[in-house]
């Protein structure tokens, strides 16, 4: 207690109010047969006086009927007092017209005032779901006698409300369709309250288009129609980065490399994407990564999107995948996906084949089955400060190991030419927004894949930008693999940051002496959001077992993403 006291003491002796001479307002509730109450101190004598008011009514509404607000004045301070005055109870309810199936799941209000009160705001609610949302409930026949109140509760439901198509303010591009399918408002269902709600905060998430207000809505010929504003995000993207890397095959040169990056969002207005990505990772080895995707497919809750990628590693070897993926939306969070993919790898060049063993690449196909989900509560999606994603997918399927002609038959005695294979990836990542200029983005991911068969063109590929910086992009081969990302921000800008980051890994590779490797990286850089897009600019250096710490295998990446 004395504690307490000093503390307040303190606070009150070095607060900006009392050295510049201010004047203090307090609201203090003060209730019968409670000997202690808390006071609360406002800049302001509005908002106090805001508070006392809203206190009152909230005294009022709990049964203490005559409440009442008292002014008293001090040196330099101003404090609304609100007397509580006895507490009414009930001592008898009539009930009319009250729905049956609102009393078998609430049953019979209670004997206090405030249970009554609760009741019928629980009463209103129910029925604003239920298709009723001009019902009335009113207390009549009130009789007082003491502090003890008896009367009669008459519920008037009104007209029976149902959804009707809803409606676009202003221009948006968003289609009339696509909006309905993802509001989940089902046209001709009764009106409900909570899942205008739930519709309202499932809009704000999309990543097409954000909410300039809530919802206007209009009722017309007992058909609710919700009038929605809203502001088309700048998503489609257009990003070109240069890299320049040490050149390991002309050693005091360095390597240009590049990437370009095109995305396309919300087509037509449809919720339909296209993107296509390529990369050089060095001199010749490249990367094409290809999707589309169309959202409710035939005006069903499904999404399906088609994929197909190609790696070029060196003159070694060739990868291809395709992806059949369907989606549906489990929550206003939760997404699971069902797909199937087939990958493919086929030998290119074999220099310094060894005729008495297997390449470490082989020819193979994989047809795998598989299922995914994510669960995203971040509050952005294109720069979150707080919140957390997890993610996560898991295939199976048969892989067919092929004999090259280029290879002695008798090297494939001994080999399952068929075997199940699996495949299982996770990621979570968690913002945390400490001030306002101040921030820390956290990542972790990891990956596993089985089979008592697996060659180098058939593992995992990681490092680069988008996980480990410091090193080129999928330079690590992992059968087993998991990273974490730190990054501290501070922010000059609402988009625009500073960054110091680490990144630690952990990978098996069969194929490597050692097999395991924990490589890490450490570096710095910026992000800056423009008008027109946002330039990037990272120095990074990392040190595995095959790359030494040190400034001639920095990483220097930078690049302008545009949106339009």
């Amino acid at each position: 207690m004395k504690f307490r006291f000093e503390f307040l003491f303190l606070l009150l002796l070095f607060s900006p109010l009392s050295l510049r001479g201010q004047e203090v307002f307090g609201v203090f509730l003060q209730i019968e047969k409670v000997p202690k109450q808390e006071i609360s101190y406002f800049p302001s004598k509005e908002r106090a006086a805001s508070q006392a008011d809203s206190s009152l009514q909230q005294m009022r509404s709990r049964g203490f009927l005559q409440a009442k607000i008292l002014e008293k004045n001090g040196h330099d301070t101003l404090v609304y007092q609100v007397e509580s005055g006895p507490l009414y109870s009930w001592s008898g309810l009539e009930l009319a017209s009250v729905p049956e199936d609102f009393l078998e799941a609430k049953g019979q209000p209670g004997e206090e005032y405030t249970a009554p009160y609760i009741w019928i705001e629980d009463l209103l609610d129910f029925a604003e779901d239920k298709g009723l949302p001009f019902a009335e409930v009113k207390i009549d026949s009130v009789q007082i006698q003491g502090t003890q109140l008896t009367g009669r509760i008459d519920f008037n439901p009104g007209p029976l409300i149902t959804w009707d198509s809803l409606s676009l303010a202003g221009n948006a591009k968003t289609q009339l369709t696509y909006l309905q399918l993802l509001s989940r408002l089902e046209v001709g269902r009764p009106f409900s309250q909570s899942r205008l709600e739930e519709s309202t905060k499932l809009l704000q998430k999309s990543p097409y288009f954000s909410l300039l207000g809530p919802p206007q809505m209009s009722f017309q010929q007992q058909k609710a129609i919700p009038v929605f504003s809203l502001q088309e995000r700048r998503l489609n993207v257009f990003d070109g980065v240069i890299g320049f890397l040490p050149n390991e095959n002309e050693p005091g040169k360095l390597l240009v490399t590049g990437q370009v990056d095109l995305q396309l969002y919300h087509l037509g207005g449809k919720g339909r994407d296209i993107s296509l990505q390529w990369q050089r990772l060095n001199v010749q080895s490249q990367a094409l990564d290809l999707k589309y995707k169309e959202s409710f497919i035939f005006r069903s809750p499904l999404d399906a999107s088609v994929e197909f990628s190609l790696l070029r590693q060196d003159s070694s070897f060739v990868n291809r995948s395709f992806v059949l993926d369907f989606g549906y939306r489990v929550s206003d969070s939760g997404y699971l996906n069902f797909f199937t993919r087939r990958q493919a790898g086929d030998l290119l060049d074999q220099p310094g084949f060894d005729p008495q063993q297997l390449p470490a690449a082989i020819d193979y196909r994989w047809n795998q089955y598989g299922i995914g989900g994510e669960w995203n509560l971040l509050d952005d999606l294109r720069f979150p400060r707080r919140g957390w994603r997890l993610s996560g997918e898991f295939s199976a399927g048969n892989k067919r190991v092929l004999e090259n002609t280029g290879i002695p038959e008798e090297l494939y005695e001994g080999l399952t030419e068929n075997s199940t294979q699996i495949q299982g990836r996770i990621e979570a990542e968690k913002h945390v927004f400490f001030k306002p200029v101040w921030g820390m983005w956290i990542r972790g991911s990891g990956g596993i894949l089985e089979n008592p068969n697996l060659f180098l063109n058939e593992l995992f590929r990681i490092g680069g930008l988008n996980s480990i910086r410091g090193f080129n992009e999928k330079f690590f081969f992992a059968r087993h693999y998991g990273f974490v990302n730190l990054e501290q921000r501070l922010f000059f800008g609402q988009n625009s940051y500073l960054m110091v980051f680490g990144d630690f890994g952990v990978l098996n590779n069969p194929y490597f002496s050692p097999q395991k490797d924990t490589p890490f990286s450490f570096g710095s850089g910026i992000n800056l959001d423009t008008e027109g897009g946002l330039f990037s600019f990272v120095f990074a250096l990392g040190k595995s077992n095959i790359q030494p710490l040190s400034f001639e295998y920095a990483r220097v990446h930078f690049g302008y993403l545009a949106r339009f």
